[in-house]
């Protein structure tokens, strides 16, 4: 069956938005990545900060607080927590966007939200601790923490979010169409090879 819509999990650094973005230029499709985040905001309520900020993270107590620090959001009853508003609003959001058409969506789990579509492509991308280190210094730049610890905390968040709302292990192979090491492959030749498997499944 055809493949239309392109799921990118990715480890943090190793440029899986930037692949992602990469095929949909190559695809002539659209992209939603920061994209998610102003309409998941619009579907649960929720700052667009709030949202970039806590979006992967590992559901928990603590970030209740901060949704309601500067605003009033409306359906929080019956000790709902934030996190889960946010899931719920992320499914509808990403469950609408896959309706409208050929796609490519970065991260937010969306391999798990559309694993019952046939028309999905599912890849997971990965590359060792060195590649990505010097890679989020260069974008983002140096912080307080050292880069491999800011790598570890980043997707350790990812892997308790993922298990906590799917059961499945963030980044076992079983769970994508590909998986993709970026720092072996190539950012670009990752890119191709999403782009030649789509264009064969037409």
């Amino acid at each position: 069956m055809e493949k239309r819509i392109i799921t990118i999990s990715r480890e943090f650094g190793s440029g899986g938005r930037t692949i992602g973005h990469l095929v949909a230029e190559k695809l002539g499709i659209p992209f939603y990545d920061k994209e998610l985040v102003d309409h998941i905001a619009l579907e649960s309520g929720f700052s667009a900060q709030f949202i970039e900020e806590h979006g992967e993270h590992a559901p928990g107590k603590s970030i209740f607080s901060y949704a309601f620090a500067h605003q009033s959001v409306p359906g929080v009853i019956d000790g709902i927590s934030t996190a889960d508003i946010l899931w719920n609003a992320q499914c509808n959001v990403i469950l609408q966007i896959a309706e409208k058409g050929p796609c490519v969506i970065v991260g937010r789990n969306a391999d798990y939200i559309l694993k019952d579509r046939e028309d999905c492509f599912h890849t997971y991308i990965h590359a060792d601790k060195a590649f990505r280190a010097e890679r989020i210094v260069r974008l983002y730049g140096e912080s307080e923490k050292k880069p491999v610890a800011r790598l570890d905390e980043k997707d350790k968040r990812r892997r308790v979010n993922y298990h906590h709302y799917t059961g499945r292990t963030w980044g076992k192979a079983q769970n994508y169409d590909l998986c993709l090491c970026s720092s072996t492959l190539g950012i670009e030749a990752c890119a191709d090879m999403i782009v030649s498997i789509i264009k064969k499944s037409k």
